[in-house]
């Protein structure tokens, strides 16, 4: 008999609210473990703005709305859940950290493997920051590199280069008093390019190289792969809301307009059928009344596309590019770019990312998760499934440290499957 446990992610979005939970089941003689959604929930968002914190009561009552929701669905209370981490505040940085191995025959163990990424981690910091994520890149036994488990080998010293995460600390602080005022309890916080990566992104990507670009509301989240490690991340502060506003001023319409046109170009792209088009000469003109828009009864699709959305998405993908020139990461990422989160179903998307960044370009889209998914196997959905993917690799090893989970060895799983009966035990 399979045994099952419930897993739960929350995006606090600038535009959305997002909550999932899922029912995590593990064959006990494969050992192979598939996702099923059980309870998913979306409200439109308040108290983020720019992926900050900016009013922690109107966050709170979102976020239980969005929460409640997700639990008459699923028929479950939620009591633990990862949340997403981005906004401008999250940076990043590479380190190195070396020890000698202990074992008295110069056998490698879990210990040493802690110990030296413990000593990767002992950078200087501000006491404004937060370490968020310590990843292992690849480690050195001997001066020997590009080794992705040293468990079990043998040698007398041992390095490692590691990926540090930062974030404010001010800003980690709100996340987490916002997430217990709703009643749940805090498993982790995950950047937000991590989870979307592991919703998007495939191992033979990672292993060329890759860039993700996550395009939010607010923000855009950065993960570049080279050779299957994550070796930079970070946030841009501009989204998919800086579009609407850009129709919003462009057409002298509210918001709520701008965003109904937005969505409306997005759709007629994928059906790739224009119903409100007329065709005048060379120029397709778009009705919009159908819409509920009083004040634009019909806009040229042309003056939207080239003349307001596409600089708006050049501007971003020129960041994007600057950061990674910056890097010196451009020339490694042959996979090229993946483009995910709600902007990625802007109309023009693809193009734009193309021309600037000079690299091939996809729409990343979930995947990796069955049961309710008919409406959440979308682009805009990548970071809730991806907290989802990334709580169903975490939780089974019961309460050991995140590298330690990450570099198991299957035949050192006894003690995680023991740590979590007891746990299912515990009221």
């Amino acid at each position: 008999m399979s045994k099952s446990r419930i897993v739960a992610g929350i995006e606090l979005g600038s535009s959305k609210i997002t909550t999932l939970m899922a029912q995590v089941n593990v064959d006990p003689v494969s050992f192979e473990t598939s996702i099923s959604v059980v309870g998913a929930a979306s409200v439109d968002s308040s108290g983020v703005k720019k992926g900050q914190v900016v009013d922690i009561d109107s966050l709170v009552e979102s976020t239980i709305s969005s929460v409640e929701a997700a639990e008459r669905m699923a028929g479950y209370n939620l009591s633990d859940a990862y949340v997403a981490l981005g906004g401008a505040n999250v940076a990043s940085q590479n380190s190195h950290g070396v020890v000698a191995v202990s074992h008295p025959d110069n056998e490698i163990d879990e210990n040493d493997v802690d110990r030296v990424i413990e000593a990767a981690s002992a950078v200087s910091l501000p006491s404004s920051r937060e370490i968020i994520h310590v990843i292992p890149r690849e480690f050195m036994v001997d001066g020997e590199g590009g080794i992705k488990d040293p468990v079990g080998m043998s040698g007398v010293r041992l390095e490692v280069e590691t990926h540090l995460i930062t974030a404010s600390a001010a800003s980690v602080k709100n996340i987490r008093k916002a997430v217990n005022e709703v009643g749940v309890n805090l498993d982790g916080l995950v950047f937000s390019g991590i989870a979307s990566a592991n919703a998007v992104l495939s191992k033979t990507e990672k292993e060329l190289g890759c860039v993700l670009v996550d395009i939010g509301g607010g923000t855009t989240s950065i993960a570049v792969y080279v050779d299957g490690a994550l070796a930079y991340s970070g946030v841009i502060p501009v989204g998919a809301k800086n579009v609407t506003n850009d129709l919003a001023i462009g057409l002298r319409v509210s918001l709520d307009s701008a965003e109904k046109i937005k969505l409306a170009l997005s759709e007629d792209d994928k059906k790739k059928v224009k119903s409100d088009a007329k065709s005048i000469g060379d120029i397709d003109m778009i009705d919009f009344t159908n819409l509920g828009i009083e004040d634009t009864k019909r806009v040229s699709k042309k003056t939207l596309l080239q003349g307001i959305i596409k600089p708006r998405l050049n501007e971003i993908f020129t960041m994007v590019r600057i950061e990674l020139e910056k890097e010196n990461l451009r020339a490694r990422i042959p996979s090229g770019a993946i483009i995910t989160g709600g902007g990625a179903e802007t109309s023009g998307v693809e193009e734009s990312a193309k021309k600037m960044l000079s690299l091939p370009v996809r729409i990343g889209k979930p995947k990796g998760v069955g049961g309710l998914i008919d409406d959440i196997i979308t682009p805009a959905y990548s970071t809730p499934l991806g907290l989802i993917l990334y709580a169903a690799e975490e939780a089974p090893q019961g309460n050991m440290s995140t590298i330690t989970r990450k570099l198991k060895l299957p035949s050192g799983g006894f003690f995680g499957k023991v740590t979590n009966m007891i746990k299912d035990l515990l009221p």
